[in-house]
Order: structure tokens, then C-alpha cells, then sequence
């Protein structure tokens, strides 16, 4: 039994990274709307990715950064694979500057999911406009860019305070 407590705890901060990013699709798929509809809502569920593909990669492989993908087309009702390559793309970035990332605080942080958002967004977009053979207005994705990086800012210290209070402390040795 005092083994089974230890497995329970890193089972279950091993599977973190993967349910922030399930409920911020869930979260981004509530149909309310605090101004009629007219600003798109945020794209919650990239930030748990960013966030996760930055400080902790071995939590958040490329293959769970597309399952989130996968459930976020599911759960908004785009073209499937969109968001799920978009959210690979987005990875791949932030998983092959790593060190440039990592090594920004404050509002650099807030630049670089800014610079993680703007290549999921493009690349949204140039899927889009070769599903539906035509370019799609830019205006909401500038409005869906700008309302996401603001609210990456809590978002950001909510995951941090996870993964120094859920994550950290239930993956090391008891």
C-alpha cells in the first residue's frame, strides 16, 4: 500500500499537462458569450500546450499537443486537423528554441506565446484557405490573437502554480 501512493501521485502529475489542455478546449467550447458574439474566444487550449511544451516536454510529447489539437477541432467545429496541426506547428516552434523561450521572463514570456499563437494562427489559416479554396477574413484571427494573448497571463501563473504545486511535488521521490 505505501507503494501505491507514490505511483498514484506521479500517474496522476504525469496526466496534468494533458487535462489542462482538455478542460481549456472545454473551457473555449461553452457557448457563452459576454459580447454577443462578436470576438471570437480565446484559444485556451494552446496555452497548457505552450506551457507544458516549455517548461516540462517530457509531460507534453508532440503526439498530446495533437490529441489536444484533435479535441479542440472536434469541440469548435472547423475543418478536422486544423487545430491539431496548427498546435504541432506551434510545438515544434517552441520545441526547437527552447532555450530562447525559456530564458524569457515577464513580458518576454508573453512575446513568445504571442510569437507561438501568431504560427498556430498562420498556420490555421493557410489550412483553411486551402480547405475552402478561398482566404478567409484576418479580422476575427487578429481579434483571436490579441484576446488570447491577454489571457494567457493569468493562465500562465495558473499553470505555473500547478506545476510547482501539483506537478513538481507529486513527481519526486517520496
Amino acid at each position: 500500500m505505501d507503494r501505491l501512493f507514490p505511483l498514484l501521485g506521479r500517474a496522476m502529475a504525469g496526466a496534468t499537462p494533458f487535462f489542462c489542455g482538455v478542460v481549456a478546449v472545454a473551457l473555449a467550447s461553452v457557448p457563452v458569450s459576454l459580447l454577443g458574439g462578436q470576438i471570437p474566444p480565446p484559444l485556451l487550449a494552446l496555452m497548457p500546450v505552450y506551457f507544458w511544451c516549455l517548461v516540462r516536454p517530457d509531460l507534453m510529447p508532440p503526439a498530446i499537443a495533437f490529441i489536444i489539437g484533435i479535441l479542440q477541432d472536434l469541440f469548435s467545429g472547423g475543418p478536422p486537423g486544423v487545430w491539431a496541426a496548427s498546435f504541432v506547428a506551434a510545438y515544434a516552434l517552441v520545441d526547437r528554441q527552447r532555450d530562447s523561450f525559456a530564458g524569457l521572463s515577464g513580458v518576454g514570456a508573453i512575446l513568445g506565446f504571442a510569437v507561438a499563437m501568431l504560427v498556430a494562427s498562420a498556420t490555421a489559416y493557410v489550412i483553411v484557405a486551402i480547405y475552402y479554396a478561398g482566404f478567409p477574413p484576418v479580422g476575427p484571427l487578429v481579434m483571436q490573437i490579441s484576446l488570447s494573448v491577454l489571457c494567457y497571463v493569468p493562465a500562465a501563473f495558473l499553470l505555473g502554480w500547478l506545476q510547482h504545486h501539483v506537478v513538481g511535488p507529486l513527481r519526486s521521490d517520496f
